[in-house]
């Protein structure tokens, strides 16, 4: 490994050829000698007519430019304000300093060219970068321009960050682009239209509340397109195959103007690629937001999930999707528009997967039992999203919304386990078929009014409503029963268990929100909400007999016929305000809780009060750099299905049962976050250390026999406590090199009981990647990095060293090269698992300038690597996974460019 990572840096070291450049050292004034910050200077050679250098002043009005020896240059400035500035210089062989004055009087249009040609620039809480600057010709999709773009990244389920924070919402052209998700876009929208890319920093889409509320965490991005790409249909179409019957179909057209937009995406293959996972499916929210986070009250409804098994980095041994999604957006009249899309994907996959699971002895790194388990899972997945969207905004005192989002999903899994289980009384073998089908839906509506009667008088309401029904069916046939079920026949020659669920869930969250701006830099906001819930969970047991009959186990332990509903009504009171470089918001909610469940003809009600803190304060060191504090209590209330008793058979060797005088959990939290970005140099740092506390969490009681476990829930004493830390390090320099540096850690403590025990444990994961990459525009482009993991589980610690390289290259003003390589090293701590294995992939693309065709040969897993590994922590076992992936791919593809 040490070896190849060595050829990695050396290979970058050879691509990174500096040129001899001299230095400009300049500073900006102003009219009255003041230094002007966020200026955008511009050196343009006059010669060759290229942008040699750029660069934005910093707080002190200073700049920096690299310009080439023994040329001649224009050198423009340009501050909203200030008329526009050009000077001419000569450098020579030695660095320079220069102070230049701008004259006030300008208007804010004589800087539009200049900022148009900047590579990046500010104006107030946007940024904006202009795409060509950055684009070398390999470009494809929107995600290949992002990734070199100074302070963006593009994590591996294509969530963009910015500064630290997640990109919430994706817009092309002002209008949402599957709004709740930003993969679909930056998977899809091609490179060649894009002309700006916008950061809306402190975003709020409801202008009446930017003012009153704390928007510093909310960032959009906005995409805007090339003038040629408006008005008209854009797109690709795109097919290819190759050996083993391996396809990909990939149409996508686009359509732009002020009224409306149009946008279709399809994808079918069998080569891996997957549009949209089972995992992004459940985690798209369609643009819903937390509306009551202010409130003090956390009530999640939970998925009733079956555990379907997840992909692992998107690979699995094999896969085949359809694909098909569209997007809308229409302004019917000035004031009202409409938006919405319907997204529709279906999947085979088979999953092969070799595992061992060690149960830990309480308080211990002994192990009590080992469950090694060979899985061969085939899973059908259907998968459906609808939304729609109407806004109408008469005026800027009025805005009326709402919302419908619609999640139809079909599930069907067949594993078939072969496991051996170790524990204290020897060694057994079983073999296990399971089959899994879940078909949930959901529908969520919101409606929000809001209403500014005076400059001091902003009123804002929200309601939404979650409707969601579930109805998961589990069977598992096996040669043993490691249950005692009342009223279950034992001595078959297999034991056929299978069980009925249905959930149901009516929630209704409201809030009426009353800001009162006591002076033009403080407010008051007054809170008056109420959530309300309302929960049914229905589940029976069957079991199959040797002749084929059905017994069923009636009696009550073996069944669940549970109503639960919730309510909270509370209120409010924040008060914000700016004094100096700080915003300081303390609030308070009380609350009044009322919560009934029934079952077993029985039923239980508790009711009582409670005043929740909170606290928020800014600090704004700079305009961009600033030091943010977060303190909040909240009360966790779960929902029914930690309170249904009836035995739920989670897995075939996992037996759970609810506990209906479950009482809620308090949780504290304090997060502190440090940022800053420099325009001067392009430094971005990023920092932010959370801590929370759990009072009276829910945990579990568990009683493990061998490997099979029965859990039930209850209130613990103890206090569970986590910190976490992340942060960054990135800078852009000398115009083509951009480099990075990021840690993440996490150290939990839990408590739980295993077999009568209090046992407590504890885990501390890391993670430490460094990158750095070039963009040039005639040479190759590389970027390197390493990143390494270790996740200790008190137990074991596990490492994953990745070094990884990316090499693009846009040669012959026609052909584009394309290769990623990555390099795992996979071990434990005294060497029992010790694993390596890498992929690499690679494309070669020909494209004749001005031409509609493009050619391409692809290459996917060209090293032909056959598995990879994972691992994971649960509290009570620690878990080395080792999953099969697809073979090597070979395809051609032939794209045409509409």
């Amino acid at each position: 490994m040490k070896k190849k990572l060595a050829c990695l840096i050396l290979l970058f070291l050879t691509t990174v050829s500096f040129c001899q450049n001299i230095r400009l050292d300049g500073v900006v004034l102003g009219a009255s000698k003041n230094p002007l910050e966020m200026a955008n200077v511009m050196a343009v050679n006059t010669e060759t007519k290229a942008m040699d250098s750029y660069g934005i002043t910093n707080d002190k009005g200073k700049f920096v430019l690299n310009l080439k020896p023994n040329s001649s240059y224009s050198i423009k400035l340009s501050y909203l304000g200030m008329k526009n500035k050009e000077i001419t210089l000569t450098t020579f062989s030695q660095n320079m300093t220069q102070s230049i004055e701008m004259d006030s009087g300008g208007i804010e249009l004589e800087g539009v060219e200049i900022v148009r040609e900047m590579p990046v620039s500010i104006k107030g809480d946007t940024i904006v970068y202009n795409a060509d600057s950055f684009k070398s010709g390999t470009e494809r999709k929107l995600e290949d321009v992002l990734k070199k773009l100074p302070g963006v990244e593009v994590n591996a389920d294509g969530e963009i960050e910015v500064e630290g924070k997640k990109v919430s919402k994706l817009m092309v052209e002002g209008k949402d682009f599957f709004d709740g998700d930003t993969k679909l876009g930056v998977k899809n929208i091609p490179a060649d239209a894009i002309d700006k890319v916008q950061v809306l920093r402190n975003f709020n889409e409801v202008g009446a509340l930017k003012g009153v509320e704390n928007n510093e965490e909310n960032v959009a991005m906005n995409i805007k397109l090339k003038s040629g790409k408006k008005n008209f249909w854009f797109g690709d179409v795109n097919i290819g195959a190759g050996a083993d019957e391996r396809y990909v179909v990939n149409p996508k057209l686009f359509y732009y103007n002020p009224k409306y937009s149009v946008n279709f995406i399809s994808n079918f293959n069998n080569i891996g690629e997957l549009p949209l996972t089972i995992q992004d499916y459940f985690k798209f929210t369609g643009g819903f937001k937390s509306m009551m986070k202010k409130g003090g009250s956390s009530f999640d409804v939970s998925s009733n999930d079956l555990g379907i098994s997840l992909l692992k980095n998107n690979r699995a041994k094999e896969i085949t999707t359809r694909f098909g999604a569209t997007n809308f957006a229409y302004n019917v009249t000035k004031s009202w528009s409409l938006s919405g899309f319907a997204i529709l994907s279906e999947s085979k996959t088979e999953l092969e997967t070799k595992s061992q699971t060690n149960i830990l002895d309480p308080n211990s790194t002994d192990v009590f039992s080992t469950e090694n388990r060979e899985e061969n899972a085939n899973q059908k997945s259907h998968l459906g999203l609808f939304k729609l969207s109407s806004s109408y905004k008469p005026s800027t005192k009025f805005q009326f919304d709402y919302d419908f989002l619609a999640k139809l999903s079909k599930q069907d899994e067949v594993n078939k386990i072969v496991s051996q289980s170790i524990d204290s009384e020897g060694e057994t073998i079983q073999n296990i078929d399971t089959h899994k089908i879940q078909n949930p839906t959901s529908y969520n509506q919101n409606l929000s009014l809001y209403y500014t009667q005076s400059d001091k008088n902003v009123f804002a309401f929200e309601m939404q409503n979650l409707y969601q029904e579930e109805d998961p069916f589990y069977n598992a046939i096996s040669q043993y029963q490691p249950f005692v079920l009342p009223g279950y026949v034992t001595g078959q020659s297999t034991n056929d268990i299978n069980q009925n669920r249905f959930v149901k869930t009516n929630k209704v969250d409201a809030k009426l929100d009353y800001y009162y701006m006591v002076t033009p830099k403080s407010n008051l906001d007054f809170t008056f909400g109420n959530t309300y819930s309302y929960q049914i969970f229905n589940s029976s047991m069957f079991q199959i007999l040797d002749n084929g009959n059905t017994n069923e186990l009636v009696d009550p332990a073996d069944n669940n016929k549970v109503n639960y509903s919730f309510n909270d009504t509370f209120v409010g009171l924040h008060y914000k305000i700016l004094t100096g470089k700080f915003t300081i918001t303390p609030g308070v909610s009380f609350h009044y809780y009322n919560m009934t469940n029934s079952q077993l003809g029985v039923s239980y009600t508790n009711s009582f009060t409670r005043l929740l803190p909170d606290f928020y304060a800014l600090y704004q060191i700079k305009k961009a750099e600033t030091l943010t504090y977060n303190l909040s209590f909240t009360n966790d209330f779960t929902d029914i299905n930690k309170l249904a008793e009836g035995y739920v058979l989670n897995n075939y060797n996992s037996l759970f049962s609810g506990n209906k005088v479950l009482s809620n959990a308090t949780s504290q939290v304090h997060s502190l976050r440090y940022f800053k970005y420099n325009m001067f140099n392009f430094e971005n740092i990023f920092a932010n250390i959370t801590y929370s506390r759990v009072m009276d969490a829910v945990k579990s009681n568990v009683i493990f026999d061998g490997i099979n476990q029965t859990a039930t829930p209850y209130n613990s004493n103890d206090l569970d406590q986590s910190v976490s830390g992340n942060g960054s390090y990135g800078r852009s320099f000398l115009k083509d090199y951009k480099a990075s540096a990021s840690l993440s850690l996490n150290w939990s403590k839990y408590h739980n009981i295993q077999n009568s025990v209090l046992a407590v444990s504890e885990s501390f994961t890391q993670s430490y990647m460094i990158k750095a990459s070039t963009n040039y525009k005639d040479l190759p482009n590389l970027e390197i990095g390493y990143n390494t993991v270790i996740n200790d589980f008190g137990s074991d610690t596990f490492y994953t060293d990745k070094p990884f390289a990316k090499l693009d290259y846009y040669f012959l003003k026609n052909f584009s090269f394309v290769t990623e390589y990555e390099y795992y090293h996979y071990s434990n701590q005294d060497k029992t698992v010790n694993n390596e294995y890498d992929f690499l992939n690679a494309s070669l693309i020909y494209q004749k300038k001005d031409s509609k065709w493009e050619y391409k040969i692809s290459g996917t897993n060209i090293l032909n690597t056959t598995s990879l590994n994972d691992d994971s922590f649960s509290q009570f076992s620690t878990k080395v996974s080792r999953y099969t992936v697809q073979p090597r791919y070979i395809v051609f593809s032939l794209k045409y460019n509409i």
